[in-house]
């Protein structure tokens, strides 16, 4: 066999254990989302409206957006462009924010992670539609066991199952919203860029955020400076600065690959709702979250199907 073979960079990339650019972007990501959930609940539990935490956060975004743009003097996205940011926006600027404050002003941050550990299988289906991406058959073993181990990691974490209610059906919602706003959003990165994706996703969910949020604008006096504290992380990282490294990572892709980095979200979530909402930990969550990592680690290991000569002309 020659040194050029192309069987043996293959297993030379088989063996490494060094993440792609792709995964350490996306880790950023999910490390800056993580704190979404504790922080909604922070928000909702110190007096904000649940419809002002949903959108309020995405106009205070799109000021910085506007700012970032105007800054740069970026061009205009084209009419196609402009129609995929439409799709964007619904799923990660208005449908995810807006369906997970209302959910999670009754089902615990701890319970809220039970259905969210779905969105990285989720989003991997929604790339493989959309993006056409193939993965092989090991990925989908592993994307299946790793949802597996961080619902059972979520679910042993929030006490047990019990009768499914509506903040449930309102999570569901919200993890087919996202995933459909990653997947998307990972591809229009590829073409205007990743931070540029999120800004013009806010300036033009703008019609709606802004209306949404001069509705919920009664009572905020009577809001706890700890809720104002939460919405201002929710605000400048979760709405914003985080997509900058997720995009930035689903773009370099592949998505459905990068996608499962998601899978340690609930793990790093539960371990913020016990520091900032003080919800106990116990020593086999701990492990249970142990598991989950491995298997996130093992699944954005499992490699793409390659792609054929032609492809990569």
């Amino acid at each position: 066999m020659s040194p050029h073979s192309s069987a043996t960079p293959n297993r030379a990339s088989a063996i490494s254990f060094v993440p792609s650019p792709g995964i350490v972007w996306g880790f950023l990501g999910v490390v800056a989302f993580s704190l979404t959930v504790p922080f909604t609940r922070v928000a909702v539990l110190g007096g904000m409206p649940a419809l002002f935490a949903g959108v309020g956060r995405a106009v205070v975004a799109s000021a910085l957006a506007a700012l970032a743009l105007g800054a740069t003097r970026q061009r205009l996205p084209n009419g196609m462009q402009w129609a995929r940011l439409a799709v964007i926006a619904s799923g990660v600027v208005v449908g995810f924010p807006l369906l997970t404050s209302y959910a999670l002003t009754t089902a615990s941050a701890s319970h809220s992670a039970i259905v969210i550990a779905l969105l990285p299988a989720t989003t991997a289906v929604v790339a493989v539609v959309r993006g056409k991406e193939k993965v092989r058959r090991a990925f989908w073993l592993m994307a299946v066991v790793g949802a597996s181990a961080a619902s059972a990691f979520s679910f042993v974490r929030s006490g047990g199952w019990s009768v499914p209610q509506w903040s449930d059906l309102l999570l569901l919602a919200a993890v087919v919203s996202a995933a459909i706003g990653y997947a998307e959003g990972g591809l229009l990165s590829r073409e205007l860029g990743s931070w540029q994706t999120v800004s013009w996703a806010l300036i033009l969910a703008l019609p709606v955020t802004v209306p949404l949020t001069l509705l919920s604008l009664d009572g905020l006096s009577e809001i706890e400076p700890k809720a104002w504290a939460a919405f201002g992380y929710l605000a400048s990282i979760s709405m914003y600065l985080g997509f900058f490294a997720w995009y930035r990572g689903l773009a370099i892709g592949p998505i459905a690959n990068v996608s499962q980095v998601q899978l340690v979200q609930p793990v790093l979530s539960v371990g913020w709702a016990a520091a900032i909402l003080h919800e106990y930990l116990t020593l086999s969550s701990a492990l249970g979250g142990a598991v989950v990592v491995v298997c996130a680690a093992m699944t954005v290991r499992t490699r793409s199907v390659p792609e054929g000569p032609r492809a990569r002309k």
